[in-house]
């Protein structure tokens, strides 16, 4: 069940979910929470790497951060896929999921917002990677600060035993975080 904006509204005054900072009148919509565009990226090292391998230990070397400040903008680039994450932290109880969309005022100018892996599982808490990517034919600005995704929450039929703390790779952080696939290749 998809939950309105009263029971989001009510899970937030209660603290099962907590988002901040969060302006309510602002980002609490119909079925929804509006995030923010954060100010770090990360970008890939395309000029200094040939390959990805999924199984390497060094796989953590492949992007550089950086940094933009507030007032200004980070141009995406056609076919360019960059991780960024939100200004918000968020932090979810046992019985809540919730899933990431994009805007759609960002779609019609190419910018796709978590094309895939859009699930924030039960327990998760921490400032969210966004997987962004132009699919346009033209550069277009992002800014910190902006409307950037939203967050839609499900209730879950009952508490869920593996939550995200225990079982997760990417809870607590306040980077875009790149991709740990390559502990998955040490069992």
């Amino acid at each position: 069940m998809i939950l309105s904006d009263k029971d989001i509204i009510k899970a937030l005054n209660e603290k099962r979910i907590k988002i901040e900072p969060l302006d309510i009148k602002e980002q609490v919509k119909s079925v929804c929470v509006d995030l923010k565009l954060g100010n770090e990226f990360k970008l890939f090292k395309i000029n200094h790497k040939s390959h990805i391998d999924p199984s390497s230990d060094n796989i953590g070397n492949i992007t550089e951060s950086v940094y933009v400040k507030d007032g200004e903008y980070f141009i995406i680039h056609p076919n360019e896929f960059v991780l960024g994450v939100t200004k918000e932290s968020i932090e979810l109880p046992k019985d809540i999921a919730a899933r990431i969309d994009g805007r759609s005022s960002l779609a019609r100018m190419g910018i796709i917002v978590h094309s895939t892996a859009g699930r924030v599982d039960p327990g998760f808490s921490g400032k969210l990677t966004l997987e962004i990517s132009n699919i346009g034919r033209l550069p277009v600005y992002i800014y910190p600060g902006m409307r950037f995704c939203s967050l839609v929450f499900e209730l879950i039929s009952s508490q869920v035993e593996k939550d995200y703390k225990k079982i997760g790779k990417y809870s607590g952080f306040t980077s875009p975080m790149e991709t740990k696939i390559q502990e998955e290749f040490k069992v």
